[in-house]
């Protein structure tokens, strides 16, 4: 915990202000919402939608970097400590999102939020899986905005898939595949789950 404390002291952006930073509405396990801690990747005074793309403008540089080899998620380890996450389950999501879930797809409120998870590895790349997609959409002339774009497809089908994902993992939970997705998060590397590759 010592080095991300250092981490987030060390880096000032005109922009982003302190690296390292609190969300205090996060939504956690059946539902109820815990302050997480992340590094700061965007700039401070952002506003509109959570979901974004590479190249967003309200990424700052250095957030770019520590998102794709995912070293904002570090302060985590501090939300695992105190029991408010754990080490793998569904990605902890803004709030409004959980609102969304019917019926048997509820069942992943019963997970802690995790560091990394299934649904984490298969996206883990989701800022330039969405850009692709806006641009090719634009390219076939989808007239709507970049965000409009990016904010439909994540709710129609990334949000989808990461819910069919996380209720997998509930209901076929194994300790093994635990330790291989941690081991895979660190390492970069790709995994066989659920007759996919993640």
């Amino acid at each position: 915990m010592a080095f991300t404390y250092r981490c987030g002291h060390s880096y000032q952006d005109k922009n982003a202000g302190w690296a390292c930073y609190i969300h205090s509405k996060t939504g956690g396990k059946d539902g109820k919402l815990f302050t997480c801690h992340k590094f700061r990747s965007m700039t401070m005074k952002h506003s509109g939608s959570t979901v974004s793309v590479a190249g967003d403008s309200r990424i700052t540089p250095l957030g770019a970097m520590l998102r794709h080899y995912k070293i904002d998620e570090l302060p985590g380890l501090w939300d695992v400590l105190i029991g408010n996450m754990s080490f793998v389950g569904p990605r902890p999501d803004v709030p409004g999102y959980a609102d969304k879930l019917q019926g048997d797809d509820r069942i992943v409120l019963k997970l802690r939020p995790g560091i990394t998870g299934p649904a984490t590895l298969k996206y883990r790349l989701e800022d330039e899986m969405i850009s692709e997609y806006v641009t090719k959409k634009q390219e076939e002339g989808d007239s709507r905005s970049a965000q409009e774009i990016a904010e439909k497809y994540n709710d129609k089908v990334i949000f989808p898939d990461k819910v069919r994902i996380n209720k997998y993992y509930y209901e076929h939970y194994s300790f093994i595949k635990d330790i291989q997705m941690i081991f895979c998060t660190v390492l970069g590397k790709k995994m066989k789950y659920n007759n996919e590759i993640i």
